[in-house]
């Protein structure tokens, strides 16, 4: 029996640059290629807090990209899926087919740049709602969740790939030494993946909680990230040579140029979180060209590692559970979008749930 579907629902709608209201909305209409989900769980992502204090995309919109909830309506054309189905969703899915994705650059193809979940306005994940409408074009991105699993955990789904994703972009070997800068719920999952691809990883953080944190998600040392010899303590432990990547998890021209002297020649830096457009930063270049010193870019996620992400926090090799220190119920996710844009030190994942 399916169940009962109101008309309107309660949402997190943005309305402009630092603008957000709980709205009551109409629960969105489906055509018979889509898909309806009851949503149970959205994480805040620092991309949409990042919309929202900018004020760079359009309003108005329904935000929350890490999603994941229950089957409520199936389209009539709709073939695999079932009402009561639990499920992750991934809002982009590329072509597949495109000059960008025969190059593996997904994040770039024209069709990935749409929006496949929406709770109505501009599609824009719409996870901060009761309910959310998945469109043809992104139903491939949708995953089961295991009857052992939690919603909570299915919502880690998108970021975690997105940390797989950059990690497969770095020319790593096994026992390269990588340090990861920022020891917040990214860099976290960034240690154990890293870990488990059979890298050494060291961390950095201003936080000594968060050092800790690092040491147990696999960091096999951790410094202070202001530490004045943190550079000479990095070289120091790879034996004078230099780190063969360095990830950072948080933006700032500083750690991009302490970055370039942690690595060796012909090591990379891996960008991942500098995603605001229009700051310009002085670089050495001679860096990049006679020491082949690498500067890497990784941005969102790439739905072809699905089922490997899925293993990997379905299984617990990765276990998301341990990254969450705060869950708000719809009616205060305003609150929680507040908590994650100013986090203190108790702070890591911070989860909507329903």
């Amino acid at each position: 029996m399916s169940p009962r579907i109101p008309r309107e629902m309660r949402a997190v709608v943005y309305r402009g640059k630092n603008d957000l209201r709980l709205e009551t909305i109409p629960v969105p209409r489906i055509g018979r290629g889509d898909l309806l989900v009851r949503v149970g769980a959205c994480g805040v992502c620092p991309t949409d807090i990042k919309k929202v204090q900018a004020g760079s995309v359009s309003a108005p919109r329904v935000l929350g990209h890490e999603t994941a909830g229950t089957v409520v309506k199936v389209g009539t054309s709709v073939q695999g899926f079932r009402v009561g189905d639990r499920v992750a969703l991934h809002h982009h899915v590329p072509c597949l087919q495109c000059h960008y994705c025969r190059h593996r650059a997904f994040a770039q193809c024209a069709t990935y740049l749409r929006t496949g979940v929406t709770a109505g306005f501009e599609p824009a994940g719409g996870g901060f709602a009761e309910y959310v409408r998945v469109l043809p074009f992104c139903l491939p991105g949708v995953v089961r969740i295991p009857s052992r699993n939690t919603l909570l955990e299915a919502a880690f789904l998108e970021p975690v790939n997105t940390v797989l994703k950059g990690i497969r972009s770095l020319p790593l070997q096994r026992g390269d030494i990588v340090v990861v800068v920022g020891q917040g719920p990214i860099g976290l999952m960034f240690n154990r993946l890293l870990t488990l691809a059979g890298a050494r990883v060291l961390g950095t953080d201003l936080l000594e909680s968060r050092r800790c944190l690092g040491r147990r998600f696999g960091a096999a040392r951790t410094w202070a990230g202001d530490a004045p010899q943190l550079v000479d303590d990095i070289r120091r432990s790879t034996g004078g040579r230099g780190a063969d990547a360095v990830v950072l998890t948080v933006p700032g021209d500083a750690v991009v140029r302490q970055a370039q002297d942690m690595i060796r020649g012909g090591g990379a830096v891996l960008l991942f979180a500098h995603t605001l457009r229009g700051h310009d930063t002085p670089l050495d270049l001679a860096r990049v060209c006679v020491d082949e010193k690498s500067l890497v870019g990784s941005y969102s996620a790439d739905f072809t590692l699905q089922k490997v992400v899925a293993r990997l926090v379905f299984s617990r090799q990765l276990d998301v559970r341990d990254l969450v220190s705060h869950r708000f119920p719809l009616e205060q996710a305003i609150q929680a979008i507040a908590t994650a844009a100013e986090p203190r030190e108790e702070t890591l994942k911070v989860v909507v749930e329903q």
